[in-house]
Formats: C-alpha cells, sequence, structure tokens
C-alpha cells in the first residue's frame, strides 16, 4: 500500500534553513554554480553546523514519539543530488528523522509543494518563499543573525511557535486599514466589526493542523504550545478572541502589546520559532530567538 501524507503535518524545509550553509552560498553567488558543486562535493564528509530552523525540526521529532507519527520534514532544495550528500551525511550525524526529499536542480519548488501535502515551508530563498505563499502554502523566510546561537545539544521538552497576528494568521485586510487610515480608524472598524470573524490568513491552516493535534494529547503532557504575539490591544482584542473561537482554534498564550517591542516576550516564550509580516518585528527577534518573515501574497 503507498504511504499516503494526507493527515500528517508535513514541513518542508530548505537545506539552508535548516543547517548554516551561509559560506557555500556566498560561494556560489560570487563564483558560481561550478564552484559551489565542487566545494559541496570536496566538503561532503565534513558535518554542517545547525542553522536558524534547526531547532524547530529537532522541536517537531518530539510530535512522533507516540504511536502515531503526526509529522514529516522533507528537504526541498535546489541542490541536485550529487551535491546533496553532504546534507544527509549531517542529517545523519544529527540524528534527525527525515529520510524524503525533493532536489530539483536549480529548478523551481512552488510546484511540488501540493504534492507533498505541505503544511508549511521555510527556506533562505526569498523567491522560494514568495511563490509558495501565492500558491496558498504556509511559508516563511528563514531570518538569520549571528548574535543568535544555534545548539545541537539542547533538550527539548516542549515545541514552543509564535505568531503574529494580521497577514499571518489572519489576512491583511485590517492592518490595510491601518496603514491607510491610521490607528483611530483602524480601532474603530475592529469594534464595529468584533463580532465579525476576521478572515483567513496563509498561516490559518497551520494553525488550525496544530490545535488538531494538540487534541490527540493530554493536557499535562502537550507536546506543543503556540503564542498569539501582537501588536493589537483594546479594544482591537475582542475581534481577534473571538474569531478563534469561531474557528474553533486552541492559542495557548496571547500578547495583545500595543506597539511593544516583541522580541523579549518571545524570548519568555521560549519560542523555537516566530513568523511575522514585517521585518520591523524578525530582524530584533531574530538575535534572540529563530524568526522568519511571511511575505504577502502577489495579488
Amino acid at each position: 500500500m503507498a504511504v499516503t501524507l494526507d493527515n500528517k503535518l508535513v514541513v518542508g524545509i530548505s537545506s539552508r534553513a535548516l543547517f548554516d550553509l551561509e559560506f557555500e552560498n556566498r560561494i556560489y553567488e560570487e563564483q558560481g554554480l561550478q564552484a559551489y558543486l565542487a566545494y559541496q562535493r570536496e566538503h561532503e564528509q565534513d558535518i554542517l553546523r545547525p542553522g536558524t530552523a534547526f531547532p524547530l525540526i529537532r522541536a517537531l521529532h518530539k510530535l512522533n514519539d507516540g504511536e502515531e507519527q503526526l509529522v514529516e520534514i522533507i528537504i526541498m532544495s535546489k541542490n541536485s543530488a550529487d551535491t546533496s550528500l553532504r546534507i544527509f551525511n549531517s542529517i545523519q550525524h544529527y540524528g534527525l528523522d527525515i529520510s524524503r526529499a525533493a532536489l530539483v536542480g536549480g529548478n523551481r519548488i512552488a510546484p511540488y509543494l501540493s504534492a507533498f501535502r505541505t503544511g508549511l515551508f521555510l527556506s533562505a530563498n526569498e523567491e522560494d518563499v514568495q511563490e509558495a505563499i501565492d500558491a496558498g502554502v504556509a511559508a516563511g523566510l528563514i531570518c538569520s543573525h549571528n548574535d543568535l546561537e544555534i545548539s545541537a545539544d539542547e533538550t527539548i521538552d516542549q515545541i514552543r511557535i509564535a505568531f503574529d497576528g494580521d497577514a499571518v494568521i489572519f489576512s491583511d485586510e485590517s492592518e490595510k486599514i491601518f496603514k491607510a487610515q491610521g490607528l483611530e480608524a483602524f480601532e474603530e472598524h475592529e469594534r464595529l466589526n468584533a463580532r465579525k470573524p476576521l478572515p483567513e490568513g496563509p498561516f490559518a491552516k497551520l494553525l488550525t493542523t496544530i490545535s488538531h493535534v494538540q487534541k490527540k494529547f493530554p493536557t499535562e503532557n502537550m507536546p506543543i504550545r503556540t503564542a498569539l504575539v501582537t501588536a493589537r490591544n483594546a479594544p482591537a482584542h475582542e475581534r481577534v478572541i473571538r474569531t478563534l473561537m469561531a474557528w474553533g482554534v486552541r492559542i495557548d498564550e496571547a500578547f495583545f502589546l500595543g506597539g511593544v517591542q516583541k522580541s523579549d516576550f518571545l524570548k519568555a516564550f521560549g519560542a523555537h520559532i516566530f513568523f511575522d509580516d514585517q521585518a520591523v518585528h524578525t530582524e530584533p527577534a531574530s538575535k534572540l530567538v529563530p524568526a522568519a518573515r511571511v511575505p504577502y501574497k502577489k495579488s
């Protein structure tokens, strides 16, 4: 019987998001493809250091500790098969449960996302992430930062994922009003529409999937915890809360910060990844926790 991915949380991740390949990427950008290929082949036995998304992938393995395999991690890379040996050697070295891959040899990754039933795609390539978002797949552009220390030996008791609200979990409908008309108009719009659920954003389906996964575990032994970290505050908080209730979605912690910097709250939460649509939030956050920017869908 063929294996099906339909009932799993499928996470596609690029090799540069999972491992630190910034030096190798500079070789590609400055010296070209052939120099990059030669370097990777010459160093295929050299183990790569963990990249920004490594803690999340290591953490997601915890969901497969029981009888049911709930998560499938798939390498989705523009590498060709003959330059991927170093990646798979590193995967084996760290004991990561990754056995499937799409190695597209420089071609576009987006067409293969639906074939793998991908629920989340993480990459350090902005074009690939944009194409994933445009295809309706939750995707984040990994933010690398030298100040953030990534440990391969961290003991992870619980996965912690943090989301921004508007343009991430919810659509950017209300955010457009804020940008065009200002805070007062935004707050009035949200007050008048407090009982009208917000439209779904690019990460709504992912949050729903996570909520379904959470229901499989007892509260006292929950392997995954979520947080909403938004610049909204009262009175704009009510519509958010009612929307999540209408969706039947669980959010474990919610922070309505009213413009206060998000970074310290994300560190206190212990996020393994934070998704936000604005670089003004992801850049400072990436110094303290792994972060990914969610681009706007092109119309």
